[in-house]
């Protein structure tokens, strides 16, 4: 399992999915809040298909990160030290990485939910970095534009599941449900 040390000095794992033969790139995925890159498998496995090394990191906080950060499964989706900052910065690198290991190819960042702003956050800090950029389940991150809980308050009716904001598809809802790494709180 891949990693790499934050400034902070957290340990972020990562997936990396690469083709078979030569990669015509680099697709840095950012997961949603609450989430972690495990439920992006499908995708990094079709973007290798197609020919990309995909990357995904398991945002601070969220996932293997954040189990071994916390050592709790009831503390994961809480950012810890640094907060928000130290989470942009820990894509940032992740995205150098990326980058440094697929120096032939464009750099393609696509973000998704909360990955989409912390997407936004790099593309403007960054501007050169990326050569492509795709948002998904996103608004323009501007103050005073995002609120950000509850997150599933348009979905909310009795017997619901309580997390369908995320997909429309029962069975996505359902594994989302049932995965232990996931957790359905805003940070």
């Amino acid at each position: 399992m891949p990693s790499f040390v934050d400034h902070l000095g957290t340990r972020i794992v990562y997936d990396r999915v690469a083709p078979d033969g030569e990669s015509r790139g680099a697709v840095h995925v950012l997961h949603g809040v609450g989430e972690h890159s495990g439920r992006y498998a499908a995708l990094l496995q079709a973007l290798a298909a197609a020919g990309w090394t995909a990357y995904a990191d398991d945002h601070r906080g969220h996932g293997r990160t954040g189990l071994e950060q916390h050592g709790d499964l009831a503390k994961l989706g809480r950012l810890g030290r640094g907060g928000y900052r130290a989470a942009v910065d820990s894509a940032w690198r992740m995205s150098q990485i990326a980058r440094d290991e697929t120096p032939d190819g464009p750099l393609v960042i696509l973000g998704h939910s909360w990955g989409s702003f912390l997407s936004q956050q790099l593309v403007n800090e960054h501007p050169g970095a990326y050569d492509g950029v795709v948002l998904v389940g996103s608004a323009l991150r501007w103050p005073g534009v995002l609120n950000a809980a509850p997150l599933n308050k348009r979905w909310d009716h009795p017997g619901g599941k309580g997390n369908e904001w995320i997909s429309e598809d029962p069975a996505v809802q359902d594994a989302a449900l049932a995965d232990p790494l996931t957790v359905q709180r805003s940070l």
